[in-house]
């Protein structure tokens, strides 16, 4: 799996391994800036729906600004 891949429209995922298993950081890029919207060190195969819906949320909070 790359270490970055696009999850949908705007949303990204960077991974990166640490002690504690598996971080993944969602973010966005707006104007040439990347925004960091969630992490969370991931403990499963699949992704926890609370934590993709935390990036979500905070995503539209950003578009709606």
């Amino acid at each position: 799996m790359p270490l970055i891949r696009k999850i949908e429209r705007g949303l990204w995922e960077v991974r990166s391994s640490i002690n504690a298993g598996i971080a993944r950081l969602f973010f966005t890029v707006m104007d040439r800036t990347m925004i960091l919207l969630h992490g969370f060190v991931k403990k499963s195969q699949k992704t926890p729906p609370n934590e993709l819906d935390t990036a979500r949320r905070r995503l539209n909070n950003i578009e709606k600004d």
